[in-house]
């Protein structure tokens, strides 16, 4: 996300814009907490004509968000973070960027999949991390480190029904049939789609 609103937040040509799809919270987060953006310069709802905006507040705002999010992330609440707060004394608190503002700046520290496991892994024995993202993550870290408390910051989440789409009895079919050099459930996406698709694939990786 940095390499796209870096040239904005660095003064780029007058009316400079970034279109950051498709979660909205990732997109807000990113441009407030690393680049230095403001919430004022920032403009949800580009899924539409104008999405719910004046065409005078898309002009103004240089950060045009995709009025899209994470059925999980989004259902973590500030009272979740002040609830398990009070359960657990001198817990840290660790959430994903796809959360909302509200949540990602009331938690101790934020970041990816791999930052989140980073964070727990550099713990001390005895320390206590309360995560905001897809239960099933939580559940690994607490079994990979059990002489932490590692606990989930709303105890009631629900699983990603995305996610459980991709299971194991599906991989195998479709890996069953590769031996048997058939295609099953292929997906085309069609020109220019593909190549500009690769090529913010490409950039992704580029900085990873």
């Amino acid at each position: 996300m940095d390499w796209a609103l870096r040239p904005i937040a660095e003064g780029g040509a007058g009316g400079a814009k970034a279109a950051v799809l498709p979660d909205q919270h990732l997109g807000r987060n990113t441009a407030v907490l690393e680049m230095g953006f403001t919430l004022e310069q920032c403009a949800c709802g580009i899924h539409s004509r104008y999405g719910g905006q004046d065409e005078a507040t898309l002009r103004r705002c240089p950060i045009l968000l995709w009025k899209g999010h994470c059925s999980v992330h989004g259902t973590f609440m500030p009272i979740h973070v002040d609830n398990v707060r009070k359960r657990y004394s001198g817990i840290q608190v660790v959430v994903h960027p796809e959360c909302t503002h509200e949540v990602v700046i009331k938690a101790d520290s934020y970041g990816s999949t791999e930052k989140i496991r980073q964070i727990v892994e550099a713990g001390k024995p005895g320390d206590a991390f309360a995560i905001g993202t897809e239960i099933n993550l939580v559940s690994r870290l607490a079994q990979e480190h059990p002489d932490k408390t590692v606990v989930c910051v709303n105890p009631n989440v629900c699983v990603c029904s995305t996610m459980y789409r991709v299971d194991g009895p599906h991989m195998l079919w479709v890996l069953e049939n590769l031996l048997d050099e058939r295609v099953v459930n292929q997906i085309v996406v069609p020109e220019p789609i593909a190549g500009q698709a690769k090529l913010a694939l490409q950039r992704m990786l580029d900085i990873a």
